[in-house]
């Protein structure tokens, strides 16, 4: 038996929930029992259901967004873009070197710089930005009304800020940087899965060239 939600792998999508949360709550209200005990009951089904959308869309080791609520995030902000022709920049980065990284400090070090990286990217970011972890050492961040210049400004302080930050995990200092790729939406790229492939392409450009810069796909 389970003992504690964060110990599930959770797929139920968003809306399954919702739906299921509803019809839990009609259940309860026809119940034939006194009030009281209803606003009970609701209350703590009401907390199982907030802790459980929560785990579907978070990413336990760093606390952001996961890669499932990238998917549903990045559909609708796509979609979002094409009908009102608002701005729109999808970043993605990841930590240069990370494997060497896991490989000579071992890989507690290894979450103790997620976590770092994870934390300087959502102080640096807008709170209308959202940051997802998309798997192992590589990050997604949605920019929204944002074009490619207005992005420049925040990816290379992000980038700077990696770069100057001071990581000590058991007396061993640690420096790590990061390389970014950034495309913004246009009207030439009609999927979702497009501009997140020419995003990619910038990321591995960045990789190619050097590694710790950012590089912008102009997505043509």
């Amino acid at each position: 038996m389970v003992e504690n939600l964060e110990d599930l792998e959770f797929s139920i999508p968003e809306n399954v929930l919702d739906e299921i949360q509803a019809n839990i709550q009609d259940i309860i209200r026809n119940f034939d029992v006194p009030e009281e005990n209803k606003i009970e009951v609701l209350k703590q089904i009401n907390y199982v259901y907030t802790r459980t959308k929560y785990l579907s869309m978070t990413d336990e080791l760093t606390g952001l967004a996961n890669r499932r609520y990238f998917e549903s995030s990045f559909e609708k902000e796509f979609l979002r873009t094409q009908r009102y022709k608002n701005n729109l920049t999808l970043v993605m980065f990841d930590i240069d070197r990370f494997k060497a990284v896991n490989d000579t400090y071992g890989h507690q070090c290894g979450d103790f710089i997620l976590k770092q990286v994870a934390n300087a990217a959502l102080q640096t970011f807008r709170k209308t930005d959202t940051v997802f972890r998309y798997g192992g050492e590589e990050f997604v961040v949605i920019l929204t009304e944002t074009d490619i210049n207005q992005a420049k400004i925040p990816l290379e302080r992000f980038r700077k800020t990696i770069e100057t930050l001071y990581l000590n995990y058991n007396n061993q200092n640690i420096h790590i940087t990061v390389s970014i790729g950034a495309c913004q939406h246009n009207s030439e790229i009609k999927t979702k899965e497009d501009l997140l492939k020419l995003t990619d392409e910038a990321l591995y450009k960045a990789k190619n060239a050097g590694r710790n810069q950012t590089v912008f796909n102009t997505c043509q």
